[in-house]
């Protein structure tokens, strides 16, 4: 008998936890990273929102991959598997150093939102916030770095699928099949026999008289419909 397999085993609890892990990491770059305010004589709206997509666009990209690898680790074979446990750790450590990047120089990751409103990627005066979210997608990174250690190891415990497995109910009929034609007749040999048999009397017996339908049918191919005996 074999062992149940415990929770933290289960595909369909790493898998989740995988595409949950970069749906929130994909999730933080859609919302505000940054908070800036420009100096007020260099435009006339000193605000700025920059959002994660923005301020670290390979975070966008790592966790679209992420979520990518989640989903094709449920039809992954052994082999693909470890593939996919790889890709999910690279794209873990690839979230979180650039959400690491963008919280360790503000500025730098706001220089492009700023660039585009003043003209120039930096000014004098210009102060530069950071939201929750940054820090929320370190997290994410780095919970999607363990979740393809997990994938490794959980994934050793799970069976392949058989879905596509050719069926074997065939195999009894082909013996039946061989059985028939090494040993007795089959039905339908003696089906053809007696077939055979009724056709040589008729041709013996000539052809039956024939209605107006058939009469038409020969006459439409040259014959003469009245020499039917």
């Amino acid at each position: 008998m074999s062992t149940p397999m415990k929770r933290w085993q289960r595909k369909g609890t790493v898998i989740m936890a995988a595409v949950l892990f970069g749906i929130a990491a994909f999730a933080t770059t859609t919302r505000t990273w940054l908070n800036v305010q420009l100096p007020r004589t260099a435009v006339q709206t000193p605000d700025l929102a920059v959002s994660g997509s923005d301020a670290a666009t390979a975070v966008t990209a790592f966790a679209v991959v992420a979520i990518t690898a989640g989903l094709a680790a449920s039809i992954a074979g052994p082999v693909a598997r470890w593939i996919v446990s790889v890709i999910l750790l690279i794209s873990g450590v690839g979230v979180a150093a650039a959400s690491y990047t963008v919280i360790a120089d503000p500025e730098q990751g706001a220089a492009g939102a700023i660039g585009q409103a003043i003209g120039v990627s930096g000014a004098t005066g210009t102060v530069v916030t950071l939201t929750a979210l940054p820090w929320a997608a370190l997290v994410s990174g780095i919970l999607i770095a363990i979740t393809g250690v997990w994938l490794a190891v959980a994934s050793r415990g799970w069976k392949s699928s058989r879905r596509y497995a050719p069926s074997t109910a065939a195999a009894p009929a082909a013996a039946t099949a061989s059985t028939d034609t090494a040993g007795t007749p089959s039905a339908s040999a003696s089906t053809k026999g007696t077939e055979a048999g009724a056709a040589s009397a008729e041709e013996d017996n000539g052809p039956e008289p024939i209605d107006d339908i058939d009469s038409w049918d020969r006459l439409t191919r040259g014959d003469d419909p009245t020499n039917y005996r």
